[in-house]
């Protein structure tokens, strides 16, 4: 793994390289690792933290230039592209109803469920997610396990800046319908956001359910049931609405995962 790091990164340094042999096999190996899951572009580490493995998405840069334009035929559908079709379900015992997509170096777990969607390459898809219709989940997102991608959510895409950290869905989540989760943003292992929900970077994402708001930005804490919401701004022109999210409450840990989702959107009144 050293070795291939090496090539990557002197690749990196020197475009001139990707003409060369080595440099090629290090590339197409790397994104043959990846679409095995064999190594990903960012893994949660003992702490419960994550490690962003810059090198891994600097192959992931370097295979677009390697790839040629090529046309790809499926039954009566055509696509021209240069990136490959994920291929092999059955045997990797994922569920995949038409017209769900997923591209070559991205890994999907066994038990992932793909209701008409599209996963791009470098993203990890942890066993037990449903990505339901019309979601997507940008290149190198990581989505844990037992997550469920509601209808129409979108999961942003992180290649650039290298050492940025990709959007991050954690283990058991639950993201309602229409949500937009980008630019690295981390929702912790079995939060809860509400429809329409729109996390950035820039987001405040404040927490209302003690005495004094608490504000967090790129990270939505374990266990939180958010909903959208609105705080004024002041501007030349006037005083106006900005949006933000608004953490109203927690799943208990005590309880069934799917007992305490249900009691959380009863309780809270969250629309999914």
């Amino acid at each position: 793994m050293n070795n291939l790091q090496a090539i990557i990164e002197a690749a990196w340094e020197d475009r001139s390289k990707l003409s060369e042999k080595p440099s090629q096999e290090a590339i197409q190996h790397v994104l043959g690792l990846l679409d095995r899951g064999e190594v990903r572009v960012a893994e949660p580490t003992e702490s419960g933290e994550w490690k962003v493995n810059t090198w891994i998405k600097k192959a992931v840069v370097l295979y677009f230039p390697l790839q040629q334009m090529q046309t790809i035929e499926v039954g009566p559908f055509e696509f021209h592209d240069k990136i490959p079709l994920k291929k092999n379900y059955a045997a990797l015992g994922v569920r995949v109803v038409p017209h769900a997509i997923a591209r070559y170096g991205a890994f999907l777990e066994p038990g992932v469920i793909m209701m008409p969607s599209y996963v791009n390459l470098g993203a990890w898809v942890g066993g037990g997610t449903m990505v339901d219709t019309w979601a997507t989940v940008g290149s190198c997102a990581q989505i844990g396990r037992d997550v469920h991608l509601s209808g129409g959510v979108g999961i942003g895409g992180v290649l650039e800046p290298l050492q940025a950290a990709p959007t991050i869905i954690e283990d058991e989540c639950f993201i309602g319908s229409r949500c937009i989760v980008v630019e690295g943003v981390r929702v912790e292992r079995e939060a809860v956001l509400g429809a329409n929900v729109v996390l950035t970077q820039s987001t405040r994402i404040i927490d209302v359910t003690g005495p004094e708001p608490i504000t967090y930005k790129g990270r939505v804490p374990a266990r939180s049931v958010v909903i959208p919401g609105t705080y004024p701004k002041q501007f030349p022109a006037g005083t106006y609405q900005v949006a933000c999210a608004l953490i109203i409450g927690k799943r208990q840990e005590s309880t069934d995962k799917k007992v305490s989702l249900n009691e959380a959107l009863r309780e809270y009144g969250v629309a999914v």
